[in-house]
């Protein structure tokens, strides 16, 4: 098993289809503010931060944030009940542990990410994690100036 994704290493890239069937590529939110939290419906903590996610993608969004959810739910049902239940409005996707690979393994829930706009992993929270604590680095991290895009 790989390690854990440490700070200010990039952020593995993959491409997943949300629960509306759209393609979403990680890589093409560069030049925003990624929260990307790992989660199951079985997991009480991840429902109590999932509705404080969706009041900072609404809050944050014009200034460059974006939060995807990554559930490790066995199927889409359970998600997608969720989904509505909790007025989420920022995109859900499915993993599995290919993906969880992909950031070193996904044990214990949640792990929360803080993806900075060139696509850097800034900081991964692991378990229960002071809400406080990490919108304050999101807003450090929004306040940063994007760094200019390579000419091509």
């Amino acid at each position: 098993m790989a390690a854990p994704q440490q700070p200010n290493q990039p952020a593995p890239d993959f491409v997943r289809t949300d629960l509306h069937g759209a393609p979403i590529h990680l890589k093409a939110w560069r030049g925003k503010v990624v929260l990307l939290n790992f989660w199951a419906s079985w997991c009480a903590p991840c429902l109590q931060e999932m509705p404080l996610f969706a009041q900072w993608q609404t809050r944050y969004a014009g200034q460059g944030f974006q939060a995807l959810g990554v559930s490790m739910d066995d199927t889409d049902d359970p998600v997608r009940r969720l989904q509505a239940k909790l007025q989420l409005n920022y995109p859900l996707v499915m993993g599995d542990s290919k993906l969880g690979q992909l950031y070193g393994g996904i044990l214990g829930l949640p792990v929360t990410y803080l993806i900075d706009r060139q696509g850097r992993i800034r900081v991964r929270y692991q378990g229960e994690t002071d809400p406080a604590t990490i919108e304050n680095e999101l807003r450090l991290l929004l306040s940063a100036p994007a760094a200019p895009t390579p000419q091509r």
